[in-house]
């Protein structure tokens, strides 16, 4: 068993017309595959890790379970429900596949906070929530599925109805001082920025 009873889920995206048509998790970054980077860091904290992908031939490299949205309302919030639907644990970590930059102390802060009567654990920063670099449990599905049935796809419509433990941002610095963590690769200058930023930490 590894440290955490939970699973991890990795939100695997679509194609990316501003990364010639490559799917953002498998651009590389520093000459290794971002999704490699997140399965490797995956599998020295979770027993099990998914994949959810609407490509799931993709993913077949992976020793992981491979699976695909069950609406057809495609969304960041129909990946969590497909995640949590999946799970073998009450509760399930999951990270975008475009944060190459994700640590292992940050994953480890968040997910040492799991507790049964939790719905969600997020991290907050100045800039907000970051939702998809959370915890969140399977008692959450009867909510995100009624979401969805309503075309309410902002997943932080269910903090207002979860119980919800917020983790600070002073906390995750402690762990992340630059918070390179919740760096998203969306497009090429992105890629260019991030890079540069990390090449002038010390």
């Amino acid at each position: 068993m590894k440290a955490y009873p939970c699973t991890g889920v990795i939100l695997a995206g679509g194609l990316n017309k501003r990364f010639s048509g490559k799917e953002k998790s498998f651009i590389e970054v520093d000459g290794k595959r971002i999704i490699d980077r997140l399965y490797d860091l995956f599998c020295t904290l979770f027993d099990e890790i998914i994949i959810v992908s609407n490509s799931p031939d993709r993913y077949l490299e992976w020793d992981a379970l491979i699976v695909t949205d069950l609406f057809d309302n495609r969304s960041a919030l129909t990946g969590i429900h497909a995640g949590l639907y999946y799970s073998a644990f009450s509760h399930a970590f999951f990270s975008a596949s475009d944060t190459p930059f994700l640590k292992k102390d940050l994953i480890e802060t968040i997910v040492d906070r799991i507790e049964p009567k939790l719905d969600v654990i997020v991290p907050q920063t100045l800039s907000g929530f970051e939702p998809l670099c959370a915890v969140y449990s399977k008692k959450t599905l009867p909510v995100v599925e009624k979401n969805i049935k309503e075309n309410r796809f902002k997943i932080q419509s269910l903090f207002s109805v979860a119980h919800v433990e917020r983790v600070p941002e002073s906390q995750l610095r402690r762990v992340d001082p630059e918070l390179a963590s919740f760096i998203n690769i969306n497009t090429p200058e992105d890629l260019q920025r991030a890079l540069k930023g990390k090449k002038k930490e010390p």
